[in-house]
Parts: C-alpha cells; structure tokens; sequence
C-alpha cells in the first residue's frame, strides 16, 4: 500500500513540475516577437527569407519556405526539417550579432538516403559523410555566413551547445546539427 501511495505521489509532483515548466517556457517563447532566417543555395542560387516563428508559435508557411528552401539540391525531395535546427540557427547568428535578414550561405541541408550513399561511396568515409547522417534526418545542415570567418562561425556553434558542430575549413563550411553535443 505504501508502495503505491508513494508512486502516486511522485507521480503527481512529477507532472506538476512538468506543468511548471510549461508555463515557465510559454511566456519565454510569447516574448520572441518572431524569428526569421534567410538562406542562398550555393549549388542552385535560390534565396530563402522566411519568418518561421510569430506570435509565440511555429508558422506553417515559413516553415514549409525553409523545408522547401533546405531540401535535397540533388534530388529535389524535401523533408520536415528540425525547427529546432532554424532556433539553433538563428541562435548562432544572434550570437554573432548579425542581422536576421543577414543570408547563410547553404552548402548542404536535406539528404536523402539515395543522396548520402553516393556520397559516401564515391568518397568513402574519409569524407565526414556519415552513413546515418543527421542530414537524412532534417536535423543538420552545412552553412557559411558571408563577412564571418569561419572560425567564428564555429565558435558561435559550440557556444550555443544545442547539437553538433564540425568545422571543415578546406571545404568552406561549419556543419550544425541538433543531435547531441558533440564537436569535431
């Protein structure tokens, strides 16, 4: 009897907790007035700018610009990609103190599988192409930002500690992804 008196117990200062921590979020999240990103494709030019968080929520359409915008340049499939990727993107241009209208420079976003194999097998894994990518699941991306030097760029990433974070100077680009914390 005891057993259970205390399981319930836990249980329900458990949720409360949980309900607590709603609430301290919402209004941190209400305070965002809205969050953009704008995006060149280096392979294709196309240009993204979408306001993908208003009024204390995701907006539909902005993300569907972005998931457009990331999708694979190869194939053309796109994907729902991490929105958590656009905050944590966002989150490293806030930290370099540019504006959000400011374009990354979009290397690599969606992958599909058919895409991240012939990757892979045309440069083995000596590449950084991974054989299960974050790419392929929309929650990476490779990314420069005209006027930042890489190194910054890179060291605005790992500050925000909100995923991964691979740094390939010869090639021109910082990786983020929101997997866990993890640098190379």
């Amino acid at each position: 009897m005891t057993d259970t008196t205390l399981s319930r117990r836990g249980l329900f200062f458990g949720a409360l907790a949980l309900g607590g921590a709603a609430l301290i979020d919402t209004p941190a999240l209400a305070a965002i007035p809205e969050r953009r990103l704008a995006f060149r494709n280096v392979h294709t030019n196309d240009r993204v700018d979408a306001r993908y968080f208003a009024n204390g929520r995701f907006d539909p359409q902005g993300l569907a610009e972005l998931n457009h915008g990331l999708r694979d340049w190869r194939t053309g499939d796109t994907t729902n990609m991490d929105p958590n990727l656009f905050n944590l993107l966002a989150e490293i241009r806030d930290r370099l103190g540019v504006s959000p209208r400011r374009t990354f420079d979009l290397i690599s976003g969606y992958r599909s599988p058919h895409t991240n194999a012939s990757l892979r097998a045309r440069g083995g894994e000596h590449t950084g192409v991974a054989s299960k990518s974050q790419h392929m699941l929309g929650k990476a991306t490779d990314i420069a930002l005209p006027g930042i030097g890489l190194d910054r760029l890179r060291l605005a990433a790992m500050s925000a500690q909100m995923g991964g974070v691979g740094y390939y100077p010869r090639d021109g680009f910082v990786h983020v992804d929101t997997g866990r914390v993890r640098t190379w």
